[in-house]
């Protein structure tokens, strides 16, 4: 499923600061897959799992 960039830039920053959403922002594209981008969702602290069920609750 794909997520608008600025989503997970806003989760990134809650969970793991602005440091880390910063990064996010400069290397996530506009739409993210949680399944094609998960390795880097995780090296942001993103559990890709977790980013579809918060979500789709």
């Amino acid at each position: 499923m794909q997520f608008d960039k600025q989503t997970v830039i806003d989760l990134i920053r809650d969970q793991m600061g602005s440091q880390n959403a910063e990064q996010a922002a400069q290397q996530l594209p506009d739409q993210v897959d949680h399944e094609q981008h998960a390795d880097l969702l995780q090296q942001f602290g993103v559990n890709p799992q977790d980013l579809l069920t918060r979500f789709l609750r």
